[in-house]
């Protein structure tokens, strides 16, 4: 998965929810708030078609299944992570600013699989074991910034991994502006970095300077990765109820272009540099049901 797929993925699954919470239209002064299906407990599903690089670095791209959860149960809210969730525990105001913050977990699944890896020579380096990553999420929100229904938001997710794959950290901040376009469709933009510590750079980025397996004209040259910044990125979501009416639920497209930049040693090691790519392009669409 690329580095900006969390916010992406977060994306995807769904614009609807806060498009519902924000585009609601007045109600008579004799009647109660409308009702809508996110109205208490409620769940969202889906499935996204994603076209991205076959590794971090990669300028070969593969075609991945997305599925996709969100919701609220209980008041504990449900949001998607690439290969994960994200809880949050903070209940939101019924007006004004919006504090979220919970746990969360992943996998991560980059290189643990050479039949994925569409380039021979990255694959004679043979396959990662997959990480568990554990952490937690904190965001905030400042809604009716340049018209009554839209949104900025900041959000930070830190996590480290317990599986004993990279056995490191990585901490993504990223700022989301969320505006609806109509009743039924909604565009976002986000804006992303990772920054990553010396054991998952080590891991990831590092090349070792002799490998048995290949003639010695295809040997990579050996490189020794450190942490830091790891790649930043931007990436834009159009959403549409097929309804009509994102507070009734059912059925909502969503899609998605983004692009992101490796820098530092994720950028220098050869498995980009030589064989692959820092510019890092990723399409998807996906379809999705509320209720």
């Amino acid at each position: 998965m690329n580095r900006f797929l969390p916010v992406a993925v977060a994306a995807i699954a769904f614009a609807a929810p806060a498009m519902a919470q924000e585009v609601e239209a007045e109600p008579p002064a004799s009647a109660g708030p409308p009702e809508t299906v996110f109205d208490g407990d409620y769940l969202s599903v889906g499935v996204g078609v994603g076209y991205n690089p076959s590794y971090s670095g990669s300028d070969d791209y593969n075609t991945n299944i997305l599925p996709i959860v969100q919701g609220s149960l209980g008041g504990i809210g449900i949001n998607p992570r690439p290969a994960g969730l994200a809880l949050d525990l903070v209940p939101d105001p019924d007006e004004g600013m919006a504090f979220s913050a919970g746990p969360m977990f992943r996998l991560r699944s980059d290189r643990t699989d050479v039949d994925d890896i569409n380039d021979d020579i990255v694959a004679a380096y043979g396959e990662l074991d997959r990480a568990f990553e554990i952490g937690g999420s904190v965001g905030v929100k400042f809604p009716k910034l340049l018209n009554p229904f839209d949104s900025l938001s900041f959000n930070l997710d830190a996590t480290w991994d317990v599986a004993g794959a990279h056995d490191g950290m990585t901490i993504s901040p990223s700022v989301t502006y969320f505006t609806p376009l109509s009743r039924a469709t909604a565009a976002s933009l986000s804006l992303s970095t990772t920054f990553v510590d010396d054991n998952f750079a080590d891991y990831y980025y590092s090349v070792p300077t002799i490998n048995t397996l290949l003639p010695d004209p295809d040997v990579l040259p050996g490189f020794q990765a450190e942490g830091g910044m790891q790649s930043y990125g931007v990436n834009l979501l159009l959403a549409h109820d097929l309804s009509g009416d994102v507070t009734d639920g059912g059925l909502s497209l969503v899609g998605i272009g983004g692009w992101s930049k490796l820098v530092g040693d994720a950028a220098d090691t050869p498995f980009t540099s030589i064989r692959g790519d820092d510019d890092q392009y990723f399409v998807a669409l996906g379809v999705g049901y509320t209720f």
